[in-house]
């Protein structure tokens, strides 16, 4: 089923549609589905061919809640894909994973990386151009965001979830909002969870608490798998994030300059776990615009002040 939306907030509306509920996995699954945002001039009553041959950058939304809880219906929040699409220059798709309490690690970074292949490989039918695929998470969104961006191309992450193994679940571009980076790094710096407990959801997510499992815990901490050649990130994260240390985005942040890749850290003073609404407008379209349409400047690193949100 096709649902339209238009927006008419402070420039003209820009029709999309979404065709939701699609199986990437071809599992039955509802946690192995995807929301797809299509512009009404590629999309039609027939679910949505690509008559036109345009093709557009594809933005990925994955959502957050510990990898035990939310859904890929957060992507529809006004200010994430909606505020994406109203460009008129980019695709959306929002995605489901399987929770930990259903399946846990490496289960996860398989479903994101068979959605990823999924898109990839009918992206000729829905006019996403393959070769500029963001993903932009929030939370444990923005881990499983930074896991895709940091293992293009390791075989060992790639599973065999869907009928698209031959497809690439390379993304190129990465939105990061305060995802953690490093699990077994997460207890050395304030916070209302104790992480390494057994019943953090960190240690969840792992099935034992991660102190007791260091391999996976490395294997599924973003930081370990950063190597030179990869692509683009912009990192989001409160300084009084009481969830997720701000240490996780420094850390990576600082590891990816090593390394010679592009990354940017966006800071805000007295911010929790949670970012302002216009930072969309402010700094995630611009730095789209630039990776994939060369326009506009790269994005420095900022410290922002905000007293409320």
């Amino acid at each position: 089923m096709l649902s339209c939306i238009s927006l008419s907030a402070d420039d003209k509306a820009i029709p999309f549609k979404i065709i939701p509920d699609i199986n990437y996995a071809n599992s039955g699954n509802p946690r192995q589905t995807l929301d797809l945002y299509l512009s009404t001039k590629i999309a039609d009553s027939n679910h949505s061919i690509n008559t036109e041959k345009q093709v557009l950058p594809l933005v990925i939304w994955v959502h957050g809640g510990g990898w035990q809880n939310g859904s890929k219906l957060s992507g529809k929040k006004p200010s994430r894909l909606p505020r994406i699409l109203k460009t008129g220059r980019y695709l959306g798709a929002s995605i489901n994973y399987r929770l930990s309490g259903e399946s846990i690690w490496p289960a996860q970074i398989h479903d994101c990386k068979a959605a990823v292949r999924w898109l990839s490989a009918n992206a000729s039918k829905y006019g996403i151009n393959k070769n500029k695929i963001a993903v932009w998470g929030s939370s444990a969104g923005g881990h499983l965001a930074s896991m895709l961006g940091n293992t293009n191309g390791v075989e060992e992450l790639e599973g065999n979830t869907g009928d698209f193994l031959k497809s690439k679940s390379d993304v190129h571009a990465v939105i990061n909002f305060y995802g953690p980076s490093a699990l077994l790094q997460m207890d050395e710096y304030p916070s209302k969870i104790k992480h390494n407990s057994k019943n953090s959801p960190e240690s969840r997510l792992l099935g034992e608490a991660i102190v007791e499992v260091p391999y996976l815990a490395r294997q599924a901490s973003p930081l370990h798998h950063v190597k030179k050649g990869g692509p683009p990130f912009i990192h989001f994260h409160g300084k009084l994030d009481a969830l997720v240390p701000y240490h996780q985005s420094l850390t990576l942040h600082k590891k990816m300059r090593s390394k010679r890749n592009e990354s940017c850290l966006i800071s805000v003073q007295k911010g929790t776990h949670n970012m302002p609404e216009n930072f969309t407008f402010k700094f995630v379209i611009p730095f789209l615009d630039y990776v994939f349409y060369g326009k506009g400047n790269p994005i420095n690193d900022q410290e922002i002040i905000i007293d409320k949100y």
